[in-house]
């Protein structure tokens, strides 16, 4: 396994313990603090943006995907508002779902806990860095994500204002984690951080499902 991946895993796995003990009132101060630094740093992720568009462009993307590329100010703002809608949902963590006692006393039941660090490997629709964050960290787990290269000044843009955030919040910033390499020979070493990451999530067409579900070794969520 690649060093870079290597440190990657480790500090998100020392930040996921840290996570699972937040409590319900921290995490959605900090994601209404997120959503609020995401809206203030809208024009560095324009322009981050902005050189996505150009390469895809140059690239013959076609139009349908060039819109799901480009971010605007009104953009910026649904992925504000989508991280204050989470914030604004019930905290699962703790949640108990069943209870029964046993015929020697014993009470054995459900209770919902976070998973630890997930995995997410996504394609050019930057929007998802901030979703995918959003969830992973109400339910107090640390993330790590795997976007396409089509978005990647995007994804680097909007992970540095989220981690930004994160350290003046007081909160460790390796909850989230962004793997830059592209590289497909990286993307199936990150399928098989075992030890590392405790699920993996495949966002995306069937084609990327396929390839995570084939490839990885670690637990999947199609």
């Amino acid at each position: 396994m690649k060093a870079e991946l290597m440190e990657i895993g480790t500090k998100a796995k020392a930040a996921a313990g840290k996570m699972a003990l937040l409590e319900t009132n921290k995490k959605n101060e900090v994601l209404n603090c997120v959503a609020k630094n995401l809206i203030k740093d809208a024009k560095t992720l324009i322009a981050e943006n902005a050189k996505d568009m150009e390469a895809g462009k140059a690239n013959g993307m076609p139009e349908g995907l060039l819109d799901r590329l480009l971010l605007t100010e009104k953009r910026i703002e649904q992925m504000a508002e989508g991280l204050e809608q989470v914030a604004a949902l019930d905290d699962p963590i703790g949640e108990v779902l069943s209870m029964k006692k046993r015929p020697n006393g014993l009470r054995i039941g459900q209770k919902r806990v976070p998973l630890g660090v997930v995995g997410i490997i996504y394609e050019a629709r930057p929007n998802v860095t901030a979703d995918a964050f959003g969830l992973c960290f109400k339910t107090g787990n640390a993330v790590i994500l795997k976007g396409g290269s089509d978005a990647l000044h995007s994804n680097i843009a909007i992970v540095a204002s989220i981690r930004r955030t994160l350290a003046e919040c007081g909160v460790d910033e390796n909850a989230i984690a962004l793997i830059e390499d592209t590289s497909r020979e990286t993307t199936t070493e990150f399928m098989k951080m075992n030890g590392y990451v405790d699920v993996l999530i495949p966002r995306g067409g069937a084609g990327l499902i396929r390839a995570v579900v084939e490839n990885a070794t670690v637990p999947v969520i199609e």
